[in-house]
């Protein structure tokens, strides 16, 4: 049975288009432009990601961004009071079916980054096969720096691409990793000029189709599944972890903006 594609034009935040050949290209924009990450979105994507894996007419998923970027940038404010644990407990829920939403989906999946994937780049780390922009970059602007666990998946991804050492380190002290270097770290399996990562990922998606499809879609099955193991094992206390770190960076910034004159108010 061939599911609906009413999804395709669902998601605010998701550009969907599938060619005739059942290359789907999805696409994180704000209003056509680059992406900026939200709470509605975080929702949004599960559903997204889930439809994606589920409907039998993708053959190839692509991953991008618009605006010349991947995703670079986050609105922490959306996300409300995350020392509330009735909203922790959302972004904790969702958090795991996203990763595992896209971990499931059962087609090779290629990652085309230009620019700054800068938020939530362990999305792009659960394709097969990335292709990166020469002036690409790869962040963790969200945790440790902001004063929160890296629990999310990224520290799982990261680890398993590039090694836990190169992991620890890039996330305890993150700063934007260059495309080169994360080609030569394993992670980035192509580095193409400025502009191309989407043309070569539509190059290869061309290549991988001359399998058959049982083939394709259990070549899939197959890689993805040590690390989706881990995403089950790990996600899931992790972002426990970030929530109770969130916790207590909201009540620390609480106590920082307590007005002096009533800390020193004297009886």
């Amino acid at each position: 049975m061939q599911l609906q594609d009413d999804y395709l034009a669902a998601y605010r935040s998701l550009k969907l288009t599938r060619d005739a050949d059942g290359v789907l290209v999805v696409e994180f924009h704000s209003n056509g432009g680059p992406f900026t990450f939200t709470a509605q979105d975080h929702t949004e994507l599960v559903d997204a990601f889930y439809r994606i894996g589920q409907d039998r007419a993708n053959k190839i998923v692509i991953l991008t961004g618009a605006g010349g970027e991947f995703i670079p940038e986050i609105e922490f404010s959306s996300f409300g009071n995350v020392a509330d644990p009735g909203v922790w407990s959302q972004v904790h829920d969702e958090g795991v079916q996203l990763l595992e939403n896209i971990a499931n989906i059962r087609v090779p999946v290629i990652a085309a980054i230009e620019g700054r994937a800068h938020v939530h780049s362990e999305y792009a780390l659960l394709a097969n096969v990335i292709v990166a922009s020469e002036g690409a970059t790869f962040h963790d602007a969200p945790h440790f720096a902001g004063g929160i666990v890296p629990g999310d998946g990224i520290f799982t991804t990261w680890s398993y691409r590039a090694g836990a050492g190169r992991a620890e380190a890039f996330l305890l002290n993150p700063q934007p990793l260059t495309a080169q270097t994360a080609h030569e770290w394993g992670v980035i399996a192509e580095v193409v000029p400025n502009g191309k990562a989407l043309p070569r990922a539509r190059e290869l998606a061309k290549l991988y189709l001359k399998a058959p499809e049982v083939t394709r879609r259990n070549t899939r099955v197959h890689f993805i599944q040590p690390l989706k193991e881990r995403i089950v094992r790990e996600v899931g206390y992790g972002l426990s972890l970030e929530g109770a770190s969130a916790a207590d960076l909201v009540k620390s910034m609480g106590a920082q903006n307590e007005p002096m004159a009533q800390k020193g108010r004297v009886a």
